[in-house]
């Protein structure tokens, strides 16, 4: 089954919505499930991830009631305070939402070390024994956190975000790449094949994303590596379809097993979608 494993719906104006601002025209509307179906059925994924998109209660708790009426969505990443008093509490309340199976506390504009505070360890604590995913939406500037945090929970399953957003556009590898390879030896990190053409310049080729796929393939192998297409964001540099058969194209010499999981199979263990679908 192919699993779209990170996408995002948000109603400008509502549910905390912050971002995208109207600079943005390409992306600066609503975008809902009726938006996203015609881009899924023609390349046969059946199910999707959606993750959160604003650092607010407001939309997780949006999110869980749509996907409760929506079969394409089989989970949902949300968002939580991790450094709130009442995280622990919070969490619990949504991991008895049926499709809550992550949580993802937005740290790419944050301050390296933010994570590693110890007010977000209560938080962490029970995310690991509600079995939540972390998502990690990260710069590389903030790997050596993520490298430290999967030391501190090796039963936290960590999944990073946009291949950790490399810097693409500048054409430069390091310090990204030995960090990522780095990181990649802890068992409990998996990382997301999404977000890449965001992260080029304008008028980029697949050849621009080779080398950065291909060394994220090295590092985590086909079974820690997930297919997302980060759409709407996506539109900002490409579209839906174009990203799925780039992606495909960039992951050469591999069997098809392992492609079947790369785009589905590993999504639906770390993110426990056979329960999601019997929820």
């Amino acid at each position: 089954m192919r699993i779209d494993a990170h996408q995002h719906y948000w109603r400008i104006g509502r549910n905390g919505h912050e971002w995208p601002t109207p600079d943005l025209s390409a992306i600066h509307r609503d975008f809902l499930p009726a938006d996203l179906a015609p881009e899924l059925a023609p390349l046969g994924i059946a199910r999707t991830i959606a993750v959160q998109s604003q650092p607010a209660d407001a939309d997780t708790d949006w999110l869980l009631d749509l996907a409760a009426n929506e079969p394409s969505v089989a989970a949902v990443v949300g968002w939580c305070d991790v450094r709130a008093r009442d995280a622990p509490a919070r969490i619990a309340a949504l991991a008895a939402r049926p499709k809550l199976r992550g949580l993802r506390p937005m740290l790419q504009d944050l301050p390296p070390g933010w994570i590693l505070d110890p007010a977000a360890a209560p938080a962490l604590a029970a995310m690991a024994e509600a079995g939540l995913a972390f998502d990690a939406l990260i710069r590389p500037v903030h790997l050596p956190d993520i490298a430290a945090l999967a030391d501190t929970w090796p039963s936290l399953v960590i999944i990073v975000d946009h291949g950790a957003k490399p810097p693409i556009a500048a054409g430069r590898l390091e310090p990204w790449a030995t960090q990522i390879r780095d990181l990649a030896t802890r068992a409990n990190v998996s990382c997301k094949l999404s977000g890449l053409t965001t992260e080029a310049a304008a008028g980029w080729t697949p050849d621009d994303l080779a080398p950065y796929v291909r060394h994220l393939l090295a590092c985590f192998g086909a079974d820690r590596l997930i297919w997302g297409s980060d759409w709407p964001v996506l539109r900002l540099a490409g579209d839906y379809a174009q990203w799925f058969e780039i992606a495909g194209q960039l992951l050469p010499g591999i069997v098809q097993q392992d492609r079947d999981a790369i785009f589905g199979g590993n999504a639906a263990r770390l993110y426990r979608l056979d329960a999601a679908y019997h929820d």
